[in-house]
């Protein structure tokens, strides 16, 4: 069913690998396409509580654009290809009304730094960086990099992370909010562990709304917001999970979330 990444779908946790590593995991069309799909699958299907997007080994998370396999495809129009099939995957990601985690295994370049700033938390190799390349071969950041950097380091960074392409390494990416938690490569899967250990079991459709309504924070005037908070908060009170929420908080339990 899919060539270029591996989906693993086990006890609420959907996990979605990149796996080209003999080009560090860069991304084709092929590969851009199987990871829009696998994230659809995994924000419909009702078992799945979290979804982590991952690169096989220690080298990269995901290197960017397959430069090669786009000029061997007819790369005609760069514009067309982020519409067809970049624009599509950011919007799966960030649609998804679900915890998207981002294991960044290694570096992320490029349109790969779009990706892992498309989800909602990053947990990160500190070996690794990240770089918003694209000025070294005359063009600008895209898939959704332009969107992301100034709301997560404001304009001044952006421009400069955007306009040198330098790189970025872990110290400095946690310190500037880049990414959420650096830890060594072999502690990766205990840290993004911990954190699907609990999105597994929380109020799933609750933290779905919360996501859907930051994403539209920064383009809404404080009345669209409160007006958007009372729209959610009247769909979640009528939910099984705020039932059992109250119903553990008044009988001092653990709650036995749903995420319905």
């Amino acid at each position: 069913m899919y060539e270029n990444i591996i989906l693993e779908i086990f006890d609420g946790v959907s996990t979605i690998t990149l796996n080209r590593p003999q080009v560090y995991n860069a991304l084709s069309t092929a590969l851009i396409n199987e990871i829009t799909k696998a994230v659809e699958v995994s924000s419909n299907d009702s078992s799945v509580r979290v979804i982590v997007i991952t690169g096989v080994g220690d080298k990269a998370f995901c290197s960017g654009a397959d430069l090669k396999a786009g000029m061997d495809e007819g790369m005609a129009s760069l514009g067309d290809s982020l519409r067809k099939n970049y624009n599509p995957m950011i919007r799966a990601i960030r649609n998804a009304e679900k915890p998207v985690l981002c294991r960044m295994n290694g570096i992320a370049a490029g349109a790969g730094m779009s990706l892992a700033l498309a989800c909602d938390m990053i947990i990160a190799n500190k070996d690794a960086y990240m770089s918003e390349l694209f000025v070294g071969i005359g063009l600008m950041p895209d898939a959704g990099s332009m969107y992301f950097l100034p709301r997560i380091v404001g304009m001044q960074k952006a421009f400069e992370l955007c306009s040198t392409g330098r790189k970025v390494y872990m110290e400095e990416a946690l310190n500037i909010g880049l990414v959420t938690k650096i830890v060594p490569y072999e502690a990766l899967d205990e840290a993004i562990n911990e954190l699907t250990e609990y999105y597994k079991t929380a109020a799933t459709k609750s933290i779905g709304l919360m996501k859907k309504v930051l994403n539209q924070s920064y383009n809404s005037t404080v009345d669209d917001i409160l007006e958007q908070e009372s729209e959610n908060q009247e769909i979640l009170g009528k939910t099984h999970d705020f039932a059992e929420g109250i119903m553990a908080f008044l009988q001092k339990r653990k709650t036995n979330f749903k995420g319905k």
